[in-house]
């Protein structure tokens, strides 16, 4: 009777799922199930009620089912999971402005920890952790094993506390240990200064006032330079994205109209379309985007829809390549889930899932005083173990919140020096395009 409860219990939970994540109606879904389902379910059931009776240490029913759900959906993709009560908590914490933390945008990568990119002002980034690093240990525990949300777990804690991690990064050879010590996360997105007559907006992820802010810099920069600014260079390397409706609020900021980005459900079934209203912040200026291999995601959206429209010149190297869209589905007092629920497509009909966007001047990176040699290799969405195909080869409602939020600072905070020409290339080549461009239309 045990037995018939729990595979039961299982069968209205997984039609249940089904029902939230596809927008299909009960019977037909209900009925899609056959009889090879159910024998799987019953399947489940059996070695649930051997590792309960048998299992040579006593294990709770819940860590159990815990366990089953999350490797279904980790199954899938690598951006669909299971968020337990305290997971789901964390990260609303997280979307409403603060936590105790290190500051890393994380993957999880061949069974151990990846950095996506490090935060700016945040202890990982001024521990010298950067992006491409591997984690392998956290206070000398083995990352191997664990789930990303326990990693990530373990390596959030109480403000002021400190943990050791080991880093494996390339062209070292031998481990790194770096103690960091937590701090309070707060993060805010857009900061921007002034170089010459050039303004420079560096975005490090799409919060809920990333929209909001990009305006308070526009703003600023067009009250200090007039009629003498020459153009704007938009940062988005190392930013891993985030809300999908701030993602658009950037990309509306400099177009006029045209569809900005376009997000397609299974087979098509349900396409939403969002388009850009009129009012161009930069009134015609030129307007540059820098991207790499860290940009993902929302940051993918604006470069290619800025790209698409011809309204900016994307100049750096191929972005990660996140094309698809997660939504968190809240599962009562059980937690939520992040599921993939479908693909978003630049105004030009691609997606980039697994592609990234190929800027329009590839430039790398290097040091304007030294020539380094230049790592060809990329690490991107495709090389992630599961990642989903372009649907484009074959034949986001809501992108979640990766990142944190925080109330504005006064305005002079904004103008923090985050990177300057001289010690950055490919902003170097960036601002020097912006002048030539112009120069190019004043002679017009």
């Amino acid at each position: 009777m045990k037995k018939f409860v729990v595979t039961a219990v299982l069968a209205l939970c997984l039609m249940g799922v089904g029902l939230m994540g596809t927008g299909l109606s009960g019977p037909e879904t209900a009925y899609g199930a056959n009889s090879d389902t159910y024998k799987q379910l019953n399947l489940f059931g059996d070695v649930f009620e051997r590792i309960r009776s048998q299992y040579v240490k006593e294990v709770k029913d819940e860590e159990l089912i815990e366990a089953a759900i999350n490797g279904m959906l980790a199954s899938l993709d690598p951006h669909s999971s299971y968020l337990n009560p305290k997971n789901f908590e964390d990260m609303q914490v997280q979307t409403r402005g603060e936590y105790g933390g290190l500051g890393l945008e994380v993957t999880q990568e061949n069974g151990v920890v990846r950095v996506v990119s490090p935060i700016d002002d945040t202890p990982a980034a001024r521990a010298g952790i950067q992006a491409g690093d591997y984690i392998t240990r956290l206070d000398g525990e083995q990352v191997i094993g664990l789930t990303l949300t326990e990693a990530v777990e373990k390596m959030r804690g109480e403000v002021g506390s400190d943990i050791t991690l080991t880093i494996v990064r390339k062209g070292e050879k031998k481990p790194l240990e770096v103690t960091v010590t937590r701090d309070i996360i707060k993060i805010k997105s857009v900061r921007y200064h002034i170089e010459d007559e050039v303004g420079y907006i560096r975005i490090t992820s799409f919060t809920e006032k990333t929209g909001e802010g990009l305006k308070e810099a526009l703003e600023a920069i067009h009250q200090e330079l007039g009629d003498r600014l020459q153009g704007v260079v938009l940062d988005l390397r190392n930013n891993p994205g985030g809300l999908l409706d701030q993602a658009i609020a950037v990309t509306d900021a400099f177009l006029d109209r045209g569809e900005i980005v376009s997000t397609r459900t299974r087979n098509d079934r349900s396409i939403q379309r969002y388009n850009a209203h009129k009012g161009d912040m930069l009134k015609g200026k030129s307007l540059v985007v820098l991207i790499n291999g860290g940009s993902a995601s929302a940051s993918e959206i604006v470069a290619g829809a800025l790209q698409d429209h011809q309204r900016a010149v994307v100049v750096g190297t191929q972005s990660f390549g996140k094309g698809s869209v997660q939504t968190i589905i809240p599962l009562g007092a059980n937690g939520a889930m992040r599921l993939t629920t479908a693909y978003y497509f630049t105004p030009s009909g691609n997606s980039i899932q697994g592609e990234g966007i190929h800027p329009d001047v590839e430039v790398e990176q290097l040091r304007l005083d030294e020539a380094e040699e230049i790592n060809t290799s990329r690490r991107s969405e495709r090389s992630l173990r599961g990642s989903l195909e372009n649907p484009n080869n074959g034949h986001e409602e809501l992108l979640e919140a990766e990142t944190r939020t925080e109330e504005d600072k006064q305005k002079e905070e904004d103008k923090i020096k985050l990177t300057s020409a001289k010690d950055d290339y490919q902003l170097n080549y960036a601002i020097n395009l912006i002048r030539g461009m112009s120069i190019a239309k004043f002679n017009q």
